[in-house]
């Protein structure tokens, strides 16, 4: 049975700016359309040409008055740049230039990146098949300012869930776009040296103070409340693991034994509303302990 699929359904709007649209690629994945008066900017390209070419569909209604494509990047991930041979390559169905840090391109160029496009086209053919990893085009490294006309975006790196991690600010209407820097219910340090990155991230994105923000896997009534939540749970889990290691308790090796260890059950480390309570049991069990033996493996190389 397939996990993906190429369904792309628009999200109702909840309040945020008239110029701001939101997809979602079922549950995976949520992606943003920005109309200024000089750009359509189109942010992330899902998972592959199929989808990328129903944002494109989406965003061809704007494409008027003058306006002009733009793709951007937030990061390298399958479920955000794998559709980027649409708009970038000999076989780009309508060319524009894609933004994205330098890391995101190097990262859509690597082995690494190739192998999951492989991979994943030999799981599932129908999804994954014509996948070719395209980085983007137009790259910068800390930040970057597009002039929209009415809107500026502002974007800037916000490593820690990835190195190539980028976010996008919109000062005129206190709307930002996290992308994967926040998630419901946490986003992923996959190294424990991310760690201070992703925390850094996170304080940097919350002092924005926005008045919206909205998320690629957080529902979009989440609001700036959730990057809160997010500093919440990392603070609990230093707080856990440093008791823990203060007291030498043994790290064992199963997810379940090593969060009775540190005594932070998942149910513990988030808020008790019922959305949060019932997320998938893999980021209450397998994910959760990943974040935890991150954080004591960057607590004991600082305590060396």
């Amino acid at each position: 049975m397939s996990r993906h699929s190429n369904t792309v359904i628009p999200v109702p709007n909840q309040g945020w700016d008239e110029r701001i649209f939101v997809f979602a690629n079922d549950e995976l994945v949520q992606t943003f359309i920005v109309v200024t008066q000089r750009y359509v900017m189109l942010v992330d390209t899902m998972i592959n040409a199929a989808t990328a070419v129903q944002l494109l569909q989406q965003a061809q209604v704007f494409l008027e008055n003058g306006r002009q494509l733009l793709v951007i990047n937030t990061h390298a991930d399958y479920d955000h740049a794998w559709g980027n041979q649409v708009f970038a390559g000999p076989a780009a169905q309508h060319p524009a230039l894609i933004i994205g840090s330098r890391l995101c391109a190097a990262r859509l160029r690597d082995a690494e990146t190739q192998a999951n496009v492989t991979e994943m086209a030999a799981e599932e053919p129908h999804i994954f098949g014509d996948v070719t990893p395209t980085p983007p085009t137009v790259l910068f490294d800390e930040a970057l300012t597009i002039d929209g006309g009415d809107l500026t975006l502002e974007l800037f790196a916000t490593p820690g869930h990835t190195p190539d991690h980028i976010a996008l600010y919109i000062p005129e209407i206190s709307t930002l776009l996290a992308a994967d820097a926040a998630e419901r219910p946490f986003p992923f340090a996959r190294t424990a040296a991310s760690l201070p990155a992703m925390r850094q991230s996170l304080a940097r994105l919350a002092a924005y103070q926005a008045s919206h923000v909205l998320y690629c896997h957080a529902p979009v009534t989440m609001g700036g409340q959730l990057l809160e939540n997010n500093i919440t749970y990392f603070d609990k889990v230093e707080q856990h693991c440093r008791v823990a290691l203060a007291q030498e308790r043994p790290i064992p090796a199963e997810d379940s034994d090593l969060i009775a260890a540190i005594d932070l059950p998942y149910a513990q480390a988030v808020p008790q509303d019922e959305s949060w309570q019932t997320v998938h049991e893999f980021y209450q069990t397998t994910g959760h302990a990943r974040q935890i033996r991150a954080m004591l493996e960057w607590l004991t190389g600082q305590m060396k």
